[in-house]
């Protein structure tokens, strides 16, 4: 998603200083018009904003430590964006760590996937101080089409972002439940997803998943082990708060189980296949 935000901003004409750690995503949105940088130590010297999107909160502390990161040359003033899906205590934590350098942060977590990062019409929900919102806000809604106000508490963006991936794990394997439903009773698939889409059953991450799967598209869109990642941190997030549900856990027991099985870095329309071979005991 990061390579769409990126494309999106150059394609609103946006100077966009770019950092991956891998060199040939890195070399793509340079053919695209980015300035490439060497480290995320160039970008915060060249950009007013930086937003970080990586996978987790171990990928954004090795962007932020060590002489090349952003921690040591961040200026007062300038201001992080964060993206990946975190636990609550972790964006907090890295608040502070930018905040104790004068450093701004909005907490800014995303969904819709890269196609829609790079059209503009991802979500992103975000969380800041009332000033560093406004101060974000040309920013933010170029990037975001969907950028929802959640508060102005640091924190609550990853929260509701947790909130919202815990039931889009839930519907997505509960779509692909009821499509194996529909093959072992001899249904059409096709026949089966366009009468749900049309009726009380039909879920947005459901039907993109599963007519992306039917068109023979194999590309990883969105890797399993994001999913996973996320439902584990909400269950988690429930747990703390003396929360312990119905259908989350049993949501992220079935990703873990697809990471563990090899599927990790499987595009999770593949939750389709993981079901059709796994049965609960």
């Amino acid at each position: 998603m990061g390579g769409g935000m990126a494309r999106r901003l150059l394609s609103m004409g946006w100077p966009v200083h770019v950092h991956d750690k891998d060199a040939a995503t890195q070399q793509v949105l340079q053919a695209a018009g980015a300035h490439g940088c060497d480290s995320a130590a160039a970008v915060a010297k060249a950009a007013e904003s930086v937003i970080v999107c990586v996978i987790d909160a171990v990928q954004v502390q090795q962007v932020f430590d060590g002489p090349a990161g952003l921690l040591a040359h961040l200026q007062a003033g300038q201001t992080v964006i964060m993206c990946p899906t975190l636990a609550p205590a972790q964006t907090e934590d890295f608040a502070r760590q930018l905040q104790a350098i004068g450093v701004h942060m909005v907490d800014a977590p995303m969904s819709g996937g890269p196609i829609r990062a790079a059209n503009g019409s991802m979500s992103l929900m975000t969380a800041a101080p009332a000033e560093v919102l406004a101060a974000q806000n040309e920013l933010l809604t170029t990037l975001s089409n969907q950028c929802v106000f959640i508060s102005h508490k640091v924190g609550d963006g990853t929260r509701v972002k947790l909130v919202n991936n815990m039931l889009a794990g839930i519907n997505l394997v509960g779509a692909c439940e009821a499509m194996v439903l529909a093959e072992k009773l001899g249904l059409d698939k096709e026949v089966t997803l366009s009468l749900i889409e049309r009726s009380s059953g039909q879920n947005w991450i459901g039907s993109d998943r599963l007519r992306r799967l039917f068109a023979g598209d194999t590309s990883a869109g969105s890797h399993m082990r994001l999913l996973a990642k996320d439902t584990r941190l909400a269950v988690e997030a429930a747990q703390q708060v003396g929360y312990s549900g119905w259908l989350g856990a049993a949501a992220a027991e079935a990703f873990a189980m697809a990471c563990e099985q090899g599927m990790g870095v499987m595009d999770d329309s593949k939750m389709l296949e993981f079901i059709r071979h796994n049965e609960r005991s």
